[in-house]
């Protein structure tokens, strides 16, 4: 296995406003238990601005690599010669892709607060999943990775 000669990685991480209303969730259980006495809502302060972050932090985690012969976006791992054309969706066209012209069979890596995202054609016949529907900040460096990767894998 070699490397890419364009390696990519990112993270889809949650937006700065996210860890804002984690901290909000920590205040309003603090105020849901300001009744019970000053510990108990110190406690919901820390617990749920802790419990809020921990879930904004799952849901920003996961990962799109480009590494050697294969792409990895999420759990999904899958070598780069069953990947077709790459489609480049600016934030209306990811939005359609996202909602009406969507195919149910369809790999999604979905994040909302990522308007574009890169459609990738699944060739392989044995797969039934059409395409992949991957949200990420840089399209164009992604779509350059998968083809350096495919150059590098017939190579």
């Amino acid at each position: 296995m070699q490397l890419s000669a364009t390696p990519y990685e990112e993270r889809l991480t949650a937006p700065r406003s996210w860890w804002f209303i984690s901290f909000l969730v920590g205040v309003s259980l603090a105020l849901i238990l300001l009744p019970f006495g000053t510990l108990p809502m110190l406690g919901g302060l820390a617990g749920g601005t802790a419990a809020a972050a921990v879930v904004a932090s799952s849901y920003g985690s996961p990962r799109i690599r480009v590494v050697g012969d294969s792409l990895i976006a999420g759990e999904a791992k899958i070598p780069v010669s069953a990947l077709g054309p790459s489609e480049i969706l600016d934030p209306d066209e990811a939005r359609a892709w996202r909602t009406y012209k969507a195919d149910v069979r369809a790999f999604l890596l979905l994040r909302s607060y990522i308007p574009r995202a890169l459609r990738v054609e699944v060739t392989d016949p044995e797969d039934p999943t059409p395409y992949l529907y991957l949200s990420t900040r840089e399209p164009e460096a992604l779509a350059a990775a998968i083809e350096a990767a495919k150059a590098g894998a017939k190579a």
